[in-house]
């Protein structure tokens, strides 16, 4: 089943309970989290341009999504996308688990940075 189910019209003008069950129902059929993750942000779209019924859609399976399953390339791509579908402490735990290359170079540099700056004589205005 590799060919899409949802067509751009029919993201475009179904109804958010009836494009809820279907993408529901795709998901769990294929477990197919990448054409998942784009479908929402089609409706996330959707959302920005004016339909204030799609604000949080989906918001349960997102979480499951990001949570659950491994990270995709799709899943990295659009990651940011779904900030606010995320407290704050879940988004820096998520984020770890998603980018952990990304996080590695990060705590790497700041304990390089640390360690200078402790061997580092201070600097002085004096002439």
């Amino acid at each position: 089943m590799n060919e899409q189910t949802l067509t751009c019209r029919q993201l475009f003008n179904l109804t958010p309970k009836t494009l809820e069950k279907r993408i529901t129902e795709y998901y769990y059929q294929t477990q197919n989290s990448s054409l998942t993750i784009k479908y929402i942000l089609t409706l996330r779209v959707r959302f920005q341009l004016g339909a204030e019924e799609f604000a949080f859609i989906l918001k349960d399976l997102v979480r499951e999504i990001f949570m659950n399953t491994k990270a995709t390339r799709t899943m990295k791509r659009f990651f940011y996308y779904f900030q606010d579908y995320f407290m704050a402490p879940e988004w820096r735990s998520l984020a770890a688990r998603v980018f952990p290359v990304r996080n590695f170079g990060e705590k790497a540099i700041s304990l390089v940075r640390s360690l200078i700056a402790k061997v580092r004589p201070t600097e002085t205005n004096e002439p």
